[in-house]
């Protein structure tokens, strides 16, 4: 564990030297509920606080999908990278130590949109309610953490890059974040229990307010879970193999 917190403070300074990988992350979450959630659902406390849930839920994937997926494709492209996987500790610490970094600059993403949502909105939610969400977002961190892993590993920088876009803005409307529960356009709510997305939104609805989570999405996002793990793993052996074989 010692190493693996080693190599997190050594991948936070990285990216804390480069201001604006952190700002990327926080800039269009933020941007969104200024432009859409502030003007149209800031009057309505629980409208509010689920639109508030939705863009925490967009900006745990934008910064996972895109600093897992551009980072470690970049990563694989540097010297060091090949250097560290030959060390005897083997891979553990190091991704250990990627994974912790990437969870505390996801936390440090949310909170430009935690703080809109409080100042310029009618979004409130008890203490407690304050914590179970935190705690939801590192649960729902998981795929796209995964799926970041699995476009870096398996893709140069420059096509991780368009595949990371690619793959984000048609989740994040296909999983619905950008409406209130229940009202998106009836195509979006057919297809949206089927995606990462909206059990993951679910799983924060349900941690800030009343809301009941349905069954197929939480399966769906277990299902994801499982397959962009096996992903993941086969998109870093056959990196490894690649390299050192």
């Amino acid at each position: 564990m010692q190493l693996a917190l080693v190599h997190a403070r050594y991948q936070l300074l990285e990216i804390i030297r480069i201001p604006v990988a952190v700002f990327g992350s926080a800039f269009f979450p933020a941007a969104a509920m200024i432009f859409f959630v502030v003007p149209f659902a800031g009057d309505d406390p629980a409208g509010a606080t689920f639109a508030t849930a939705s863009m925490v839920t967009f900006s745990v994937m934008s910064a996972n999908i895109f600093q897992y997926g551009v980072g470690v494709a970049e990563d694989r492209d540097q010297p060091w990278n090949p250097y560290t996987r030959t060390l005897p500790a083997g891979p553990a610490p190091r991704f250990t130590g990627r994974v912790l970094a990437g969870l505390a600059l996801t936390y440090l993403s949310l909170i430009p949109v935690v703080v809109i949502g409080a100042t310029l909105t009618a979004a409130r939610i008890t203490p407690a309610a304050f914590l179970l969400t935190a705690g939801t977002v590192a649960v729902i961190s998981v795929p796209f953490t995964l799926m970041g892993l699995a476009i870096g590993y398996s893709l140069p920088s420059k096509a991780a890059i368009v595949v990371a876009q690619v793959v984000f803005l048609p989740l994040a409307f296909g999983g619905g974040l950008l409406s209130a529960p229940g009202e998106a356009p009836g195509f979006i709510e057919t297809i949206a229990p089927f995606l990462p997305t909206r059990g993951a939104a679910e799983l924060m609805w349900s941690a800030v307010g009343d809301y009941r989570i349905e069954p197929l999405s939480v399966i769906m996002l277990g299902v994801w879970v499982v397959l962009l793990a096996a992903l993941a793993g086969w998109a870093y052996r056959r990196d490894e193999g690649r390299r050192f074989s």
